[in-house]
């Protein structure tokens, strides 16, 4: 209700920018603390002022940033102007096509390449080089500039990638993703030994709780997505364990998350603590034999290998596989040797 005195100002149109529920096992955390875990470009000075403007409601109330959010609590973030588009500058960016036709193209990135721009990287993405290389790529969002985009893998992630360069295209291979009809395997080599020569990792994966920049699972389905990840085992070299990946879907750091959750993260995945010596000896010559393995594969050991999906006008089923980079072949050889050379000594 306003007063009688009260000039009436056209009021500013608000716009809802991000919407979050906290689940039933939330403890209780201060709601700028609860945003910096969702918001992927959010700085806490950011989340603090919209706090101060009014802009983030809980259940419909503005709450200031020392909020404590509880269990079930919907919590919106509005500000007074439409989300901006970062205007994606084309970049001279070498990329390695595999596969070019009117509809598609098919790109094997290399490890250290992140796919499109986010927070901290605008430039010297895969869509930088996308923008430079192919005209007028169809975006599945309007606020979201990432031309030609249908998947995505992490950047220190090798290997395939399909990109969409018609409408028709953007909305085949986007049905085909989501209806997991494309055939995906990936390399990867993780610590220890696996009991099961097949096997299958069920369970949901969400953000976690604590750590934005990681991925949980969470075995009762009570928080993030369906995930499911198939493997077999390739080769064994006594502490590390060459495994192929069969993703049944598609969610963010699902392989290097579901592994770690199987007690087997991958080889130098920092992220998931597979940076540090998990199995083997205390032997001093051990040591520096993983550390220089670290040395020439300094990245998680996983590679996007294979990528089949349907034609989107032809219909033809299309095979691409791309061989282990330089990086990886030199990583399993070396374990390669030394499990060989072990054994002989034994």
């Amino acid at each position: 209700m306003h007063s009688d005195s009260e000039d009436l100002q056209p009021e500013k149109e608000l716009f809802e920018q991000y919407s979050f529920q906290a689940h039933k096992g939330q403890e209780p955390l201060r709601v700028d603390k609860f945003l910096m875990n969702f918001m992927e470009n959010a700085t806490r000075n950011k989340i603090q002022k919209a706090a101060d403007n009014g802009h983030i409601l809980v259940n419909g109330i503005p709450v200031k940033s020392n909020y404590k959010v509880k269990p079930g609590d919907e919590v919106k973030v509005v500000l007074e102007e439409a989300p901006r588009v970062i205007d994606i500058l084309a970049e001279n960016i070498p990329i390695n096509i595999v596969y070019e036709d009117e509809s598609v193209a098919v790109i094997n990135k290399e490890p250290g390449m992140v796919v499109h721009p986010g927070h901290g990287n605008y430039k010297g993405t895969l869509v930088n080089a996308l923008k430079y290389h192919f005209d007028n790529l169809p975006s599945m969002s309007v606020e979201l500039d990432r031309p030609g985009l249908v998947h995505r893998i992490d950047k220190d992630t090798s290997g395939l990638l399909v990109i969409a360069k018609s409408e028709q295209a953007m909305q085949s291979l986007s049905k085909q993703f989501k209806d997991r009809s494309t055939d995906r395997l990936y390399d990867a080599l993780v610590w220890g030994n696996l009991e099961e020569e097949n096997g299958t990792i069920e369970g949901h994966i969400g953000r976690h709780l604590k750590d934005r920049m990681q991925m949980a699972v969470f075995p009762e389905g009570d928080l993030g997505k369906h995930a499911v990840t198939h493997f077999k085992t390739l080769e064994k070299f006594l502490y590390v364990t060459l495994v192929e990946c069969k993703l049944e879907t598609g969610r963010t750091h699902q392989i290097r998350a579901h592994f770690k959750y199987i007690g087997h993260p991958l080889f130098n995945d920092d992220r998931y603590g597979g940076n540090e010596i998990l199995k083997g000896t205390t032997f001093t010559k051990y040591k520096q034999f993983v550390e220089n393995c670290f040395k020439i594969c300094p990245r998680q050991a996983l590679h996007a290998k294979t990528l089949g999906f349907d034609h989107p006008l032809t219909g033809e089923r299309l095979f691409f596989e791309a061989p282990m980079p330089e990086d990886f072949v030199n990583l399993v050889e070396k374990w390669r040797n030394y499990s060989q050379h072990s054994a002989k000594e034994m």
